[in-house]
């Protein structure tokens, strides 16, 4: 039979040649490669952005410290009447909750820094993107974009510092914030901490510092008003910008309208209404010094202080008016550049007003308190009081002619000799020669010099009859102090600045300094009678006001290069210093000219108030 042949394969059409597939045992060994790669990308990749993490936190402060960190105490002082006299220190007003305060103090901060407050997680992808457009559309800086969290963050733990690290420090200090704290947590730490100018943290102590009110009192525009100064605390303080800080509160009050906290009436009825009280005395700064300075050991070192002073801000405000006013026009004519003026409660000592200068801000060395000067015929009281105490009277009399004491012989001025007048005229006129004769009557400079010393002058004084001329050196505060006694019945006072202090709070100890018996009531009297009439027919006649009783003093030193008056009246002692700071001569000024005059001045002008 025949074999059967198989059908031969047809041949598929010439075409280029298939690449032939790689062997499976290559593939296999290609996919751990790339595996391996990876990996290996993923490992260094964490490891850099460890490190990088590192780097921006290595310094980062821990949260739960800096949130109790500790803070310089702040110090406060008011007047008598409770105003605002002057800010120290870190000042803090009481903690609220925002149960505590009206609705649109917190909306006015949300709606101008954080729309997004309760939406976002402490990073705000949104309002980020939002201030890069406004900003690149603009060409410059025009809006922020960190939240109020970001704020938080950079108000409690960080430093003003501009850079790309603090920014990531202040990110991740920020998300641990949303962690730790709701929001209505996060809102009260703001709202009692966030930094509001003039060394205010806290909506309470600007609320106090910029409007006398607590911060539960705000309306909606004092509210703005707070609620702009983040933005630039400085620039827009109302006491410093008032037009700024209405600009920026009226921008605030738009925003809270845009976000539906207010309507837009009320919004602009608001800005309408804006008002900013009188700044405090710009010149008590001398008086708020020295009370700074006498506090010591007094009060607590770590607490937050309050002192209620005894300040009269209506005659403070007298004293800056009339001395500024004297100065600027007939002082300056006479050559005086200079003038100190202390007034002081003649019963208490309590210090009522103080002006150490012309200006503070331009000079805050006090005059008044820390400058040491002859004090002329404004130390004879002193000299004849130790010669009513060695039984001289008033009515007594004392020869006014020449005299001569080792080679020294005191002139008069323009008093002509009458041979003998009474202590009182001798006074009155401020006779240089019966002065002498009457210390001199009194057993000399050493029982003169320890009448002063007892009614508060330090010393030291001169072992010669000129001490009789007051040619020992005094302060306008220690001269004033120790006038005191004439006007309340013999009593020596110490001169002080606090009526009142509380401490966080609580009231502590602070009792005015006692008073004690310097001379008998008679004595007292007496030197009274001898200053009135000073005042009635004497070189102070230029210190008389109608319908109030008025004794003093006045004294002139030599060259004219320092005047004085110290008077007397309506149970104030008041002392008036002039003259220049190099002690150049002034131009024919006597104690009882312009000093006697500015004393007159500064009684009306506080009376008519």
């Amino acid at each position: 039979m025949p074999r059967a042949v198989a059908p031969r394969a047809r041949r598929a059409p010439s075409a280029v040649p298939a690449r032939p597939a790689p062997p499976a045992p290559a593939r296999r060994r290609q996919a751990p490669r790339l595996l391996r790669w990876g990996i290996s990308l993923l490992v260094w990749g964490m490891v850099a952005g460890f490190a990088a993490l590192l780097w921006f936190a290595w310094d980062l402060p821990r949260p739960e410290e800096a949130l109790g960190a500790t803070r310089r105490p702040s110090i406060t002082l008011t007047a008598a009447d409770g105003s605002l006299l002057a800010t120290s220190g870190d000042l803090y007003g009481e903690t609220l909750r925002l149960a505590d305060l009206p609705a649109h103090v917190p909306a006015a901060f949300i709606a101008i820094e954080d729309r997004r407050f309760r939406d976002h997680g402490g990073l705000d992808l949104v309002g980020v993107a939002r201030a890069l457009v406004a900003n690149v559309t603009a060409g410059r800086v025009v809006q922020g974009g960190s939240t109020l969290t970001q704020q938080l963050a950079k108000n409690l733990f960080l430093t003003p510092e501009r850079s790309l690290r603090r920014k990531v420090q202040e990110a991740l200090l920020a998300l641990w914030l949303e962690y730790r704290f709701s929001k209505d947590e996060l809102l009260t730490i703001y709202l009692n901490r966030v930094y509001l100018g003039a060394g205010t943290f806290g909506v309470d102590a600007a609320a106090r510092l910029y409007f006398g009110v607590s911060a539960r009192r705000l309306t909606a525009g004092q509210a703005a008003v707070i609620a702009g100064l983040p933005k630039a605390p400085s620039r827009l303080n109302p006491r410093v910008n008032p037009s700024a800080a209405v600009a920026r509160a009226t921008e605030v009050l738009e925003a809270m309208a845009e976000t539906g906290a207010l309507s837009p009436a009320a919004a602009m009825q608001e800005a309408e209404r804006l008002r900013f009280p009188p700044a405090p005395s710009r010149d008590a700064g001398w008086f708020a010094d020295w009370v700074r300075d006498a506090i010591g050991d007094r009060a607590p070192r770590h607490a937050d202080l309050l002192l209620r002073t005894t300040l009269d801000a209506r005659l403070q405000a007298a004293v800056e008016a009339r001395i500024d006013a004297l100065l600027a026009g007939p002082g300056r004519a006479a050559g005086v550049a200079q003038g100190a003026v202390v007034a002081l409660d003649a019963q208490t000592g309590a210090v009522r007003a103080m002006a150490g200068g012309r200006d503070y801000r331009s000079s805050p060395f006090n005059r008044a308190t820390q400058a040491r000067r002859q004090p002329g015929s404004a130390f004879k009281p002193f000299v004849f009081l130790a010669a009513i105490e060695a039984g001289a009277r008033p009515e007594d009399m004392v020869a006014d002619g020449p005299i001569t004491l080792g080679g020294w012989s005191p002139g008069n001025g323009a008093w002509r000799p009458r041979g003998e007048i009474t202590l009182e005229d001798a006074f009155a006129q401020s006779v240089n020669t019966a002065a002498v004769r009457l210390l001199q009557r009194a057993g000399g400079p050493r029982p003169v010099a320890a009448v002063a010393q007892r009614l508060g002058l330090p010393g030291p004084f001169p072992r010669e009859a000129s001490l009789a001329l007051g040619t020992t050196e005094v302060t306008l505060l220690d001269l004033v102090a120790a006038y005191a006694a004439f006007g309340n019945g013999g009593h020596r006072v110490t001169p002080h600045g606090v009526a009142e202090a509380l401490a966080e709070g609580r009231a502590i100890p602070w009792a005015a300094p006692p008073r004690a018996q310097a001379m008998a009531p008679e004595a007292a009297e007496a030197m009274r009678r001898m200053m009135a009439a000073t005042v009635a027919r004497g070189t102070g006649r230029a210190a008389a006001v109608p319908g109030l009783a008025v004794a003093g003093k006045t004294g002139t030193t030599q060259d004219n290069r320092d005047a004085w008056f110290v008077g007397i009246a309506g149970g104030l002692v008041m002392g008036v210093w002039l003259g220049n700071d190099d002690a150049t001569p002034m131009d024919g000024v006597a104690g009882g000219g312009l000093p006697a005059r500015l004393f007159r001045e500064i009684l009306e002008t506080a009376r008519a108030r």
